[in-house]
């Protein structure tokens, strides 16, 4: 990835992600009340519904929401039953793609999201078609400038499983899911902050894409994003930030 900057690219995602900041209070009480239903209700024994409150209350969402959304996942209230489906695919130039949804109907689900791969230049596959692709981890990323060794020291004391440094100077720490939480605690008690930190589907090799492929690749991603069932996207392909 000569003369890529992985930092850019980070913050550029993140500020298109902040632009449809709309739809996330909705895609966060999903991902909750399946959470709370799956795990519990009680976020210090279930580490999912733990990190869906921590997103949630970073996202500035009211308490009584989030009680709401986890007693609809415990049955305490009425709800939508909702399922998640995972689908697979492939963007532009062969990228793999992965899609995470949340519905109530799934016919209607695989037909949106199939629908948007096929308008933007992309290909539904078959289950397993790209997971193999992609590593379940937490990722916590840290700007330039970090002291290196320090955090180093830091993540490794607290269990984390990997610690790469980029070109950029960018830092990234990995971690497995279940321990996610635990090591971003000592990382923080040691006085770093991550930018980022999340539990994704982590491409195991990435590939730059720019120009006309780069835009391609953004709007197959952003018809994806743009739909109501769908709770995350993630791909191998890595969209070159503009300067």
């Amino acid at each position: 990835m000569a003369g890529h900057s992985k930092w850019a690219n980070i913050q550029h995602r993140k500020g298109r992600q902040d632009a449809k900041r709309g739809k996330i209070f909705t895609r966060l009480i999903k991902e909750i009340t399946v959470s709370a239903r799956l795990g519990g209700g009680d976020a210090n024994s279930n580490p999912r519904l733990r990190l869906a409150m921590d997103k949630a209350y970073a996202q500035n969402m009211p308490k009584d929401n989030v009680e709401r959304a986890i007693k609809r996942g415990t049955g305490d209230l009425e709800g939508v039953n909702y399922e998640e489906i995972r689908y697979e695919g492939y963007g532009i130039g062969g990228a793999a793609v992965m899609v995470e949804c949340m519905t109530d109907n799934r016919t209607r689900t695989v037909a949106d999201v199939r629908f948007a791969f096929t308008k933007n230049g992309g290909n539904m596959g078959a289950e397993g078609s790209v997971a193999f692709q992609f590593k379940h981890c937490g990722q916590m990323v840290f700007a330039p400038g970090t002291n290196e060794e320090k955090l180093m020291e830091a993540a490794i004391d607290a269990g984390a499983e990997d610690v790469v440094t980029n070109d950029d100077g960018s830092i990234e720490v990995i971690t497995p899911p279940h321990d996610f939480h635990a090591v971003k605690a000592g990382i923080e008690k040691a006085g770093f902050k991550p930018e980022i930190a999340e539990v994704i589907q982590k491409p195991n090799v990435e590939s730059v894409l720019t120009g006309d492929d780069a835009v391609k690749m953004q709007k197959l991603i952003d018809a994806l994003e743009a739909l109501d069932d769908v709770q995350e996207v993630y791909t191998s392909a890595v969209i070159d930030a503009p300067a």
